[in-house]
């Protein structure tokens, strides 16, 4: 990818929280950057700034509902208690990739069909760890998310919807899920399973005879009948009850590529995290993805730069050779590897902003313990907003 021709700035986030064009906020970046903490932080602030917020995660490490004072997350939208300033809200979730799954089955398949399929093991199972299947559900509730209403048919009740992603380069792994499951449902081994229940009558007979009864019969010594006929059965309630998957997945694959979506690649200013940041970037440009900017979190405070790394070791050197104040010595050392880090970090991130000079950047000085309130949350929040 080219380099923006535009000159680097700061990325302005109190400026995109407040845009009341922006409704969804997509925070992606590699695992351990502080990337469910950068996406609550975001949230809070943009509700204490008057948006209603939601914030979804789809990290399974539940730090989330933690920091925002609750005692737990699950698939339905829980409000934070306490904010409310300035008209604002905030609700905050987290992905339960089965029961989204279940609750597709629940609104598509007739009554009795629905717990047919809920009860299949293939099901069970499919919808538990099947690769690509977290992301996919994660594309559902999104779209979920941005078409629902209030309880009462009113206006939903949140205008911003702020989404955590799964840690490295699976965070993008939802811009490929509807390629991925149409490869899955055109598959040839899908085609054979499907063929008895398409084909009816005499026609049914032949053909059944004359081919996939061989390759079925085969499968049936392998797997055993009842095996066979659980995996035949999901296998037609998924290309008859979900014949809807395509058409959502690409109308939520639209919406990320709509102007009212924002992405904000979070990273570390580390090698490998920004190596991450460069794909991450890279990929959005490549599928027409709205890129708001890169926040770059945890980075050392370069404070109290006018003693720099150099002086600071002279000065340590003297004080330990006259064996005196030792203890300053010890500290100016330690002074001294501090301005060491953050000259590396500001090397890393000049490398990355020299790439994508296009690509406002803002960051968010390591905070001094855990974030696990909101309190803590507020702190990063403004941090980023510098």
């Amino acid at each position: 990818m080219a380099p923006l021709s535009s000159p680097t700035e700061r990325l302005d986030i109190d400026a995109v929280l407040d845009d009341r064009g922006t409704r969804i906020l997509i925070c992606c970046g590699s695992g351990g950057v502080g990337k469910t903490t950068t996406a609550a932080a975001l949230a809070l602030r943009a509700a204490e700034r008057g948006r209603a917020v939601c914030v979804l995660t789809i990290d399974p490490a539940r730090r989330l509902a933690q920091s925002l004072g609750l005692t737990s997350l699950d698939n339905t939208p829980r409000q934070v208690p306490g904010i409310g300033a300035d008209g604002g809200s905030l609700f905050a979730m987290m992905l339960d990739m089965k029961r989204t799954f279940d609750e597709i089955v629940e609104q598509h398949a007739e009554p009795g069909r629905a717990q047919a399929i809920l009860d299949n093991p293939f099901y069970q199972s499919l919808s538990s760890s099947f690769a690509g299947t977290q992301e996919y559900m994660a594309m559902e509730k999104l779209g979920q998310l941005r078409a629902s209403h209030a309880a009462d048919g009113s206006e939903q009740p949140w205008d911003l919807i702020v989404v955590d992603t799964p840690p490295s380069r699976s965070a993008l792994d939802f811009l490929d899920a509807p390629k991925r499951l149409g490869s899955f449902l055109d598959g040839r081994f899908i085609k054979i399973l499907l063929a008895p229940a398409k084909v009816g009558g005499r026609a049914y007979v032949r053909v059944f005879s004359a081919g996939i009864g061989a390759v079925t019969g085969v499968l049936s010594k392998v797997m055993g009948a009842q095996v066979l006929g659980d995996l035949q059965t999901f296998v037609a309630a998924l290309d008859t009850t979900f014949g809807g998957f395509r058409e959502r997945a690409d109308a939520t694959y639209a919406l990320l590529q709509a102007p009212g979506t924002a992405f904000l690649v979070v990273a570390a200013p580390e090698p490998d995290a920004l190596r991450e940041a460069t794909y991450f970037v890279e990929r959005l440009a490549q599928d027409g993805m709205p890129l708001a900017g890169l926040v770059i979190n945890r980075a050392n405070s370069s404070e109290a730069t006018e003693l720099s790394a150099e002086r600071s070791l002279g000065a340590a050197e003297q004080l330990t050779e006259t064996g005196e104040h030792l203890l300053t010595a010890h500290l100016l050392v330690v002074h001294a590897e501090r301005m060491q880090q953050v000259t590396r970090e500001r090397h890393l991130v000049r490398g990355f902003t020299s790439s994508f000079p296009g690509v406002p950047v803002a960051t968010a000085q390591a905070q001094a313990s855990d974030v696990h309130d909101l309190q803590g949350l507020r702190q990063v929040g403004a941090s980023l907003a510098g």
